[in-house]
C-alpha cells in the first residue's frame, strides 16, 4: 500500500550519501576505528557526557547497559514501565535481573513516578525509565528519591534524542544512557546505538562487553593490568572477563551518523513545531491532549482515544486507512509489554491488566502512533488533524 502520510520519510539524504561515497573513495578501514571514535566523541560533546560507545543497535546498547550493570552492582529488580521496546524488558532478564513493571503516566507515556517509587525496594538496582515518543520522561520527585537512596537511574533515550528536562538533554541524569539510530528515529545510521555515560569505570566495562568482553578494549591501563595481574595464564590480547558477544559497528554507520548529527537541532525544531501544531488542532472531545509539551521532540504524534470505545476505534482505523495514513496501534512496542508471549509465566494474569495497569491498558487497545519528521509541511498536519477530527 503507498501511503500518503507514511510514518517516516528517507532521513538519508543526498549529504549523508556524499560522505559515505567520499568516504570510500580512499582506501578506508571499514571496521570500526576512527570514524567510531570520532562519533562517540561528537555525540558525547553534543549529548553533554564524558563518555560513549556506540554499537550496532539501540538493543545492544540496551544489552550491555544491563550487562554492565549486572557485573558491577550484582543481580537484582530493575524498575521498568509497561511501555516500552522489548530490548528493554529482555535485556534485563537477559543479565539475571528481575524487571518490577510500573503502570504510566498518561501526560507523557513514560513510567509513572510515583509508582515507580513504590516499586523501590532494597533488592533494586536500578530504575530503567524510557523516554517514550520524545516526551520528557522526568520527574523531580523521582529524581530526589533516587539520588537520596543511591539508586541507579537508566535512560532509554532510543525515541526522545534532544529531549530535555528543565533545560538539561535527557540521558545525562543517571548512570548510563541508551540511545537508537534506526531508521525512523530522530537521527540514523541506518542501524546503531550508544550507550552514554559519565561513570569512568562503566565506560571501561561498557567498550569491554561491546567486544567480546575482552580486556584489550579498555582503555584505561590500569583496567587491563588488573585483569591481566589476574590471569597470568592468559595471553593479554585474549582476556574475555565478561560472558559477551560481538556488538561493534563498523565505519560507514559512523559516517552517516557524524553527518545527520549536523542537522538533527534543526530537524527536531521542525518536529517541535509540527508537535505544537497538532495539538492545538486535535479536538479534545475525541482524543487526548493533556501531554507534557516542555521539552519534548516528538517523533511521532500520539492519537489516543479519550475513551475505551471499541466500536469507535475500528471507526478510526477505519478512517485512517481509508486516507492513506499509516499507524501503528498500541503506540511505543506494541503496546502493554505485559501482554506479549515472552512475559508468560512473569506477567500477572491477563484478566488482572486492566485492574493492575489501567493507563498502560487504555494506550494498548485505544492509543495509536502517526508519523512526525522534519520534511512534513504544516500542511499534512492539517490534513491529519482535519481526518482525525472528522471521526464519528
Amino acid at each position: 500500500m503507498t501511503f500518503t502520510h507514511p510514518l517516516m520519510a528517507n532521513n538519508i539524504t543526498a549529504e549523508d550519501r556524499a560522505a559515505v561515497i567520499g568516504f570510500l573513495q580512499g582506501d578506508p578501514i571499514l571496521t570500526q576505528s576512527s570514524n567510531v571514535r570520532a562519533f562517540e566523541e561528537e555525540w558525547s560533546a553534543w549529548l553533554g557526557v564524558r563518555h560513549s560507545v556506540f554499537v550496532n543497535s539501540g538493543s545492544s546498547a540496551n544489552f550491555i547497559t544491563m550487562a554492565a550493570l549486572r557485573h558491577l552492582r550484582g543481580p537484582g529488580e530493575v524498575v521498568v514501565p509497561t511501555l516500552t521496546w522489548v530490548s528493554d524488558i529482555a535485556s534485563v532478564l537477559a543479565a539475571g535481573h528481575t524487571p518490577v513493571f510500573v503502570d504510566i503516566d498518561p501526560r507523557t507515556l513514560a513510567m509513572d513516578p510515583r509508582r515507580a517509587i513504590d516499586a523501590i525496594t532494597p533488592r533494586t538496582r536500578a530504575v530503567f525509565l524510557t523516554h517514550a515518543q520524545g516526551f520528557d520522561g522526568l520527574d523531580d520527585g523521582l529524581l530526589d528519591v533516587l539520588r537520596e537512596r543511591g539508586i541507579p537511574l537508566i535512560e532509554d533515550v532510543c525515541e526522545s534524542h534532544g529531549a530535555t528536562h528543565r533545560g538539561r538533554k535527557a540521558g545525562t541524569f543517571g548512570l548510563a544512557s541508551n540511545f537508537s539510530f534506526y531508521f525512523a528515529h530522530h537521527m540514523s545510521t541506518i542501524e546503531g546505538g550508544m550507550v552514554c555515560t559519565d561513570d569512568d569505570g562503566f565506560w571501561q566495562t561498557c567498550r569491554i562487553l561491546r567486544s567480546h568482553g575482552m580486556v584489550r578494549e579498555a582503555t584505561d591501563p590500569a583496567v587491563r593490568a588488573r585483569w591481566e595481574a589476574a590471569h597470568p595464564d592468559l595471553n593479554p590480547q585474549f582476556i574475555f572477563a565478561y560472558p559477551s558477544c560481538n556488538y561493534r559497528s563498523h565505519e560507514i554507520p559512523a559516517v552517516i551518523g557524524r553527518s545527520q548529527l549536523k542537522r538533527l537541532d534543526a530537524n527536531n525544531a521542525r518536529r517541535t513545531e509540527n508537535f505544537e501544531r497538532f495539538l492545538s488542532l486535535l479536538d479534545p472531545a475525541l482524543y487526548r491532549t493533556g501531554y507534557k509539551v516542555e521539552g519534548s521532540v516528538n517523533y511521532a504524534f500520539p492519537v489516543v482515544l479519550r475513551e475505551p470505545d471499541t466500536a469507535l476505534r475500528d471507526r478510526l482505523e477505519t478512517l485512517l486507512r481509508a486516507n492513506g495514513i499509516e499507524f501503528r496501534r498500541g503506540n511505543a512496542g506494541g503496546g502493554n509489554q505485559l501482554r506479549q508471549p515472552y512475559l508468560e509465566g512473569i506477567a500477572p494474569p491477563k484478566a488482572d491488566l486492566p485492574r493492575l495497569f489501567p493507563e498502560v491498558d487504555h494506550v494498548h487497545f485505544y492509543g495509536y502512533y502517526i508519523g512526525n519528521y522534519p520534511s512534513l509541511p504544516l500542511s499534512a498536519v492539517d490534513r491529519l488533524c482535519g481526518i482525525l477530527n472528522s471521526l464519528e
